[in-house]
């Protein structure tokens, strides 16, 4: 607890929810999810003090990773507090029992308004970008997405687009393969845009049910407030939020 009188210091990141088990926040794009060989700054670590800043807490705090964002990708994640949370919600993970929902705005549409999309990736470590396969190769692993184009705004989709599996640069390499490149994507072919930022591929909702609770559990993180994203409504985004996930198509 904070000293007495003194207000509780304000969270490093934006919190969208918290309990006991549970952090959700918005990650930054260009952030890690996690530690690695650079030293740059990553989410774990900053909660990790985020938390012993904001509950004067002793000693090591716990922050466990369940799912992970591309570095170039921002929005809704969610972290374990305790290590019962984690090994729950990793479980959730791997029975795909975890609703991830992303928006994307991409140069065009697939031909089909909606749709699952289904491929082989293929990762070059060295240079840290996949490959898009049709059919099983070596070192490949299965990429399963569904997609819905929300709306159109001149050469412009918005797209919302649900994991099935979790793979790296997956959303970005497989729109790209059916033609749609992500805005700013220059990696997986997006052409020149003046201005260019961040790729347009955002973290929206992840629901899962909770580790302790078991209730469903929806965590909701809007897009920023700059392009390409401000090309599209408000509707636009609450119609992307009220497709079907995960929870309600294991109810039917």
């Amino acid at each position: 607890m904070s000293g007495a009188g003194r207000p509780a210091p304000a969270p490093l990141l934006p919190v969208l929810y918290e309990d006991n088990h549970l952090l959700a926040v918005v990650k930054p794009p260009g952030m890690l999810s996690q530690a690695d060989e650079t030293g740059e700054p990553d989410m774990v670590t900053l909660l990790k003090e985020d938390l012993k800043m904001r509950y004067d807490k002793p000693g090591n705090v716990y922050v466990g990773l369940v799912h992970r964002l591309d570095r170039p990708v921002g929005g809704a994640m969610l972290f374990a507090k305790t290590s019962k949370a984690a090994s729950r919600l990793s479980e959730s993970v791997r029975s795909r029992s975890f609703d991830k929902l992303y928006l994307a705005v991409a140069h065009g549409a697939p031909a089909a308004l909606s749709g699952r999309l289904k491929h082989y990736l293929r990762k070059d470590a060295a240079r840290n970008v996949v490959t898009v396969h049709d059919k099983p190769v070596p070192d490949a692993k299965e990429a399963i997405l569904d997609y819905t184009v929300i709306a159109r705004k001149g050469p412009y989709a918005l797209i919302a687009v649900r994991l099935l599996t979790g793979r790296s640069h997956q959303i970005r390499a497989q729109l790209a393969a059916v033609g749609c490149p992500l805005v700013y994507d220059r990696k997986y072919g997006a052409p020149p845009v003046q201005g260019e930022q961040d790729i347009a591929l955002w973290s929206t909702s992840v629901g899962v049910a909770h580790p302790v609770s078991k209730e469903w559990l929806t965590i909701v993180a809007q897009p920023p407030a700059a392009e390409p994203w401000t090309r599209f409504e408000e509707e636009d985004f609450a119609a992307a939020l009220a497709l079907p996930g995960r929870e309600g198509r294991e109810s039917r």
